[in-house]
């Protein structure tokens, strides 16, 4: 079967293309966001999102705190849609994420959060979405159209449109350069061979883990195997699992590890290797583990953007996963590609 033998597949072998279209196309939109970010002087930040947008804003959650010391909170957007409450949002920085910027309750929450006193930027492709209309700011993803039901050169354009803005508030020139490297280790990543790590998902549940910023790409990696693969998956922090999940752990239990090389990565591979201690075939994104089998990936030139490769090459072997079980990875049953929640 063709690698383009998938709307889905396709889109993924776009990300480089589409990373680059965004640094190429984006400055603008990001100065602008800078300028209403440092003017405004947040004492923390608020996101708003659903889905995979929410796993983006898991990852922006962890580089806003570490590189920039300020706290990030998920809000739901039902507080506002169903409940009718209204947040106190003054000293705040609310960043909404939607890849098509439309749904009523990311809509309402952003539009109620500027009300009460924050500045909002939102993350979109659709700069003439509904959202863009109600927020400060707008940061386009130049991502292009994206066919396929299940959302992933959005969700890394996303991932690097909400880095380069925190990297260039911070003023951090390292990061900034790895940023605008990307798009020639993003064409690496994503030709990637996992194919080990494929042949275990046989549609047996399945853990999928992470820590720091790599626990966001855990969380985006459950949901694509249910998404497109019709098999349940659990992602969990590396540091929990240990606790209650590892109960349900028996032999052969599947298990992939997400770790970038960062701080995180030792305890990581730590947790690792204790599941499969006790019968589980782990296979993890580090070589310091032990007894877990490695999963080749690529590194980037820094620390914050190699789980954007990472899950990259994820993305690939899924799609895989996917047509080898006979689904069509671009229209997963029950699903359309614009949800509207209220």
């Amino acid at each position: 079967m063709s690698e383009h033998s998938s709307k889905m597949r396709q889109e993924i072998l776009e990300i480089p293309v589409a990373v680059e279209r965004l640094l190429n196309e984006g400055a603008t939109n990001i100065q602008d966001a800078v300028k209403r970010m440092k003017a405004a002087n947040p004492r923390f930040l608020i996101t708003v999102a659903r889905g995979s947008s929410d796993h983006a804003c898991t990852y922006l959650k962890y580089a806003s705190e570490l590189l920039l010391g300020l706290p990030v909170a998920s809000v739901g957007p039902s507080v506002s849609s169903i409940y009718g409450a209204e947040l106190r949002a003054e000293g705040a920085l609310c960043l909404s994420v939607s890849q098509s910027g439309q749904s009523p309750d990311i809509v309402g929450m952003t539009r109620s959060l500027k009300a009460s006193g924050g500045v909002t930027v939102a993350i979109t492709n659709n700069p003439e979405s509904r959202l863009a209309e109600v927020t400060d700011a707008i940061l386009p993803l130049h991502a292009g159209p994206e066919l396929s039901v299940a959302a992933t050169k959005t969700f890394v354009t996303s991932l690097v449109a909400g880095l380069w803005l925190l990297a260039e508030v911070k003023g951090d020139e390292a990061l900034i350069g790895a940023i605008r490297s990307l798009p020639c280790h993003l064409e690496e990543a994503a030709r990637c061979d996992w194919s080990a790590a494929a042949g275990m998902i046989t549609g047996r549940s399945l853990f999928t883990l992470g820590r720091g910023p790599s626990y966001a790409m855990s969380n985006e990696a459950a949901l694509k195997i249910k998404e497109t693969c019709q098999i349940h998956a659990e992602s969990y922090s590396a540091a929990e699992v240990l606790h209650g999940p590892v109960s349900i752990i028996d032999e052969g239990f599947p298990t992939i590890v997400f770790a970038a090389k960062d701080a995180a990565e030792q305890a990581t591979a730590e947790a690792a290797d204790a599941l499969a201690g006790k019968g589980a075939t782990v296979f993890a994104t580090t070589d310091k583990v032990s007894f877990a089998r490695y999963l080749p990936v690529t590194r980037t030139d820094h620390w914050l953007t190699d789980p954007i490769a990472t899950i990259t090459s994820f993305y690939s072997m899924v799609e895989a996963v996917a047509r080898a079980r006979g689904i069509d990875p671009d229209a997963p049953r029950h699903l359309r590609k614009v949800t509207e929640t209220v």
